[in-house]
């Protein structure tokens, strides 16, 4: 049963403290495809957990790559990130 707070029929019970901030990412997150909304969400876990969140090879090398192209000087081109940031509302 998924009753909780009085609340029936709900999955996710979010506490009343959230930020309006917080708030909006979310609303924002939920509007991306499954796989980015996932993304999100291990990075957000990431942050937040003692633990870190367990990182599969593919992972590790796209990570290792940016590393190695931030010390080379390799970055996007700041239009490029205006352009993403707008693609997501940002």
């Amino acid at each position: 049963m998924r009753r909780q707070y009085g609340v029936e029929n709900c999955d996710v019970i979010y506490c009343v403290s959230m930020t309006r901030l917080l708030e909006r990412a979310i609303e924002k997150v939920r509007e991306l495809p499954a796989a980015d909304q996932d993304t999100v969400a291990v990075a957000v876990l990431s942050m937040t957990e003692e633990t870190p969140v367990a990182l599969d090879d593919e992972t590790r090398m796209a990570i290792r790559e940016g590393l190695e192209q931030a010390r080379r000087g390799e970055f996007v081109p700041d239009e490029e990130i205006d352009a993403l940031w707008k693609h997501h509302g940002l």
